[in-house]
Formats: structure tokens, C-alpha cells, sequence
């Protein structure tokens, strides 16, 4: 785990170089895209950092849809509901360089996460939101 805390803007280089390491010594991480749990269970926009790091690395990005978190743990809720189970669906590789990518620029970064939250979005169901999802206390 590697945390970035969200008022500290100095915290993403680091997590940034961190994530640059595990992907060049053939590790796997996983990001979520929305920033935050879904407070309303639909899908929102995705943030542009997994995209940003795809692109400078050349990793591929495996987008996953994620299925019955909200009766594992409904919005709001303290305790962890027994019983219930979630279900992360994995989708095909996206190569940035396959979609003709080459660097990290703006409107690269932005496709780049707008095709992840499509399939995203195809895989577990959810309904896409055009909208960043609201982060909880602010």
C-alpha cells in the first residue's frame, strides 16, 4: 500500500515515484480511478493518475469492475456486513501505446481514463456519472 493523503499535494511525487518502482520490478498495483467509494453506487469520472502512470511506464492498465461492495459495506455504514460477497470482474489489458499514445499530456491522460471508466463501467454494471465523485468531509 502506498498512501497519498489528499491535502497533501507533495505526497503524489513520492507515491508516483514508489509506483514507477513496483511497476519496474514486474509488480502489479492496483488504483482506484473515482479517488473514493461511490457514495451514490454509480460510477463516476475517473482521476487521471493511472493513466498518467500507464503512459509514462508503458504498463498496461487492466481495468476491474468490482460488484457488491455496497452490501458488504453500505455508504454510511460502520461495521462490515457478514454473509455478503463481492466480485472483481477483470477486463483485457489497455495499452496506451496500442491506442496510439506515445506521452503524458493532457488529452492523452483524459482518454486514457475515459476508455478505463467505460470498461470500468461495462464490467460492473454500474451507471457512469460525468462528474467526480464527492470526497467524503470536504
Amino acid at each position: 500500500m502506498i498512501p497519498v493523503r489528499r491535502e497533501r499535494a507533495a505526497d503524489l511525487p513520492a507515491a508516483f515515484d514508489q509506483v514507477r518502482r513496483v511497476l519496474d520490478d514486474g509488480g502489479v498495483v492496483g488504483i482506484f480511478p473515482e479517488g473514493t467509494r461511490s457514495g451514490d453506487g454509480m460510477l463516476h469520472r475517473g482521476l487521471s493518475g493511472a493513466a498518467h502512470l500507464a503512459l509514462t511506464t508503458g504498463a498496461p492498465v487492466v481495468p476491474v469492475g468490482i460488484v457488491g461492495t455496497h452490501e458488504i459495506l453500505p455508504t454510511g455504514a460502520r461495521l462490515v456486513r457478514p454473509f455478503h460477497r463481492a466480485a472483481l470482474r477483470p477486463g483485457e489489458p489497455i495499452s496506451p501505446a496500442a491506442l496510439g499514445f506515445t506521452r503524458s499530456t493532457n488529452r492523452a491522460r483524459r482518454e486514457l481514463t475515459d476508455t478505463m471508466m467505460r470498461e470500468i463501467g461495462r464490467l460492473s454494471g454500474q451507471e457512469y456519472v460525468d462528474d467526480f465523485a464527492e470526497i467524503p468531509g470536504t
